[in-house]
């Protein structure tokens, strides 16, 4: 008999962990928490204690062309999953422990067409892709875009596969009508992994196509689209375990034939399972190459000014927040532009690379002494979720240095997701403690210049924890009973918490409302700029 889904516990049966290896004498069971990123794989063997056993990875590389185009290779990305899944399944076993079951995180938005075979006929189309931006700014501000986004969730953007299918069936319809199925990019992996269709209800409800309330595909969000179901998957829940590995993805990835794969979830919501962000007040926010801020709800809803998205954690949670497009690039650009001597000198200590650029900024006092940058260097998202705007600094003097620069970028950043917490906070939902993750927090300057700008404590996570692997591992554990309580927070330890600076936190709060209202200020500048620069593309 198969094993029945599981949701919250004492709700409904969890299914047994499969006899095999877990059972051998001495072995400690272990689920590999699968984390498909934008640009890589990490896969975490985590046992029922929330303790990591065994990591493995695997990269990837975007492909970023004209027209705003941001796609990766879909079977190159199915191909390093798969080599990732293995590496760490053979470390799992050189650690004493038994794989029992795979489950899932994955980057949300994302797009494949493919034929009836399953092969890929479009390239993988990221998050990050703008080429339907033109569309999304139309849609946005009319009843229909404001009743899709209430509806669905999912803000009317360049990032949701809604306005992405609504703008391929428009510009490339000979692909469109050739498109068996539109799928996303954990869809394709489980396809190719054990032979079905199916979308957990979480990534689902990053589409833009799926109903929150009725757990369901959105019948006009399809229609706009133009897709029916029959060329979707099969929505599940997110502890669905009835899937199986194939004989040949066994052989693969190292684990036995027939081992429980389970369907997961987003990576946004389970970053906040993951963390222990499942109570009220409590705020998972991670800053990598993008960013989010996010708190679980126990019903489903999206602000009055479509400000927040709401996405799907289990069928009895939901996350509510925001996302930026622009987080750790910025500083990643910033080294390649104006700190590239520093650089070089770090790499050449063995140091990492941005930490001379945050001591430049740590040399500047909060506020950068009037100098404002909106760092939208790759177009944004939360909370204007306005795909036209640009990057720019505001204030310029002389007497501002690159130090300057630098500080008034990395606080752009910070309040940007201020702004979002704001946002959150703005539609009902309390924001107190602040569950940090992601690269930055190895830098004690952007720590506390984050804490600061929030203006609230911020917790970070013992052993930098990243969340999403391992609230895709719970989910699995959960499935096959072997932990009771989903949202205890299981491995979500906090190594420090740090107060903001309140003189600093008071120059932030200022600042915030200036720096808010930058972007709207702008946007004639940067709407002209994109008209013009689309005149040129095509001139030439």
């Amino acid at each position: 008999m198969e094993p029945a889904e599981a949701h919250l516990p004492g709700e409904r049966p969890r299914a047994a962990a499969p006899p095999g290896p877990a059972s051998a004498a001495g072995a400690v069971p272990v689920v590999l928490g699968v984390d498909l990123g934008t640009t890589s794989t990490k896969v975490v063997a985590f046992d029922a204690a929330g303790s990591a056993r065994a990591t493995a990875g695997a990269g990837y590389a975007l492909r970023e062309g004209g027209a705003g185009h941001v796609e990766l290779d879909a079977l190159e990305v199915v191909e390093a999953a798969t080599r990732a899944t293995a590496d760490a399944a053979a470390r799992a076993r050189a650690a004493g422990c038994a794989v029992v079951a795979v489950s899932f995180s994955s980057a949300m938005h994302s797009l494949i067409g493919v034929d009836a075979d399953g092969q890929p006929l479009t390239g993988l189309i990221t998050w990050a892709d703008t080429r339907s931006t033109d569309l999304a700014e139309r849609l946005r501000p009319t009843e229909l875009g404001r009743r899709l986004h209430a509806r669905t969730g999912t803000p009317v953007h360049p990032m949701s596969p809604l306005v992405k299918l609504a703008h391929l069936r428009a510009h490339e319809p000979e692909l469109f009508a050739r498109t068996a199925r539109w799928v996303q990019v954990k869809d394709l992996l489980l396809h190719r992994w054990t032979g079905e269709w199916v979308v957990d209800r979480s990534t689902a409800s990053g589409t833009g196509l799926f109903s929150l309330t009725d757990l369901d595909w959105d019948p006009e969000a399809l229609e706009l689209a133009g897709v029916h179901p029959a060329q979707l998957p099969v929505p599940v829940g997110v502890e669905h375990a009835r899937l199986r590995l194939s004989a040949a993805s066994a052989a693969a990835t190292g684990l036995g034939r027939g081992t429980v794969v389970v369907a997961g979830g987003g990576d946004g919501p389970l970053a906040n399972l993951g963390v222990g962000a499942v109570r009220p007040g409590v705020a998972a926010l991670s800053i990598g190459t993008s960013g989010a801020l996010r708190v679980a709800v126990d019903r489903p809803g999206t602000d009055l000014d479509g400000r927040t998205f709401c996405y799907a954690l289990t069928d009895e949670l939901w996350t509510v927040g925001g996302a930026v497009t622009n987080g750790g690039v910025v500083l990643r650009w910033l080294t390649e532009t104006l700190v590239p001597d520093l650089a070089s000198v770090a790499d050449e200590l063995g140091d990492v690379p941005e930490e001379p650029l945050l001591d430049l900024a740590a040399s500047v006092p909060p506020g950068s002494e009037g100098l404002l940058m909106l760092p939208h260097l790759l177009s944004e998202r939360a909370p204007q979720w306005s795909a036209v705007s640009r990057g720019s600094w505001v204030g310029l003097q002389r007497r501002h240095t690159r130090a300057h620069l630098v500080r008034a970028a990395v606080e752009g950043v910070c309040q940007q997701l201020a702004l979002v917490a704001d946002s959150v906070t703005a539609a009902g939902h309390a924001v107190g403690e602040v569950r940090a993750t992601g690269g930055f927090a190895r830098s004690a300057v952007w720590r506390q210049l984050l804490a600061d700008v929030l203006g609230r404590p911020v917790s970070y996570m013992a052993g930098g924890q990243e969340g999403s692997s391992y609230g895709a591992a719970l989910l699995g554990q959960h499935a096959l009973g072997m932990v009771e309580d989903l949202t205890g927070g299981g491995a979500a330890v906090v190594g420090e918490v740090l107060d903001p600076d309140p003189a600093a936190a008071a120059v932030y709060a200022r600042l915030r409302p200036v720096h808010a209202a930058l972007a709207d200020a702008l946007a004639p500048t940067f709407r002209a700029l994109r008209e013009l620069a689309g005149e040129e593309a095509r001139a030439h």
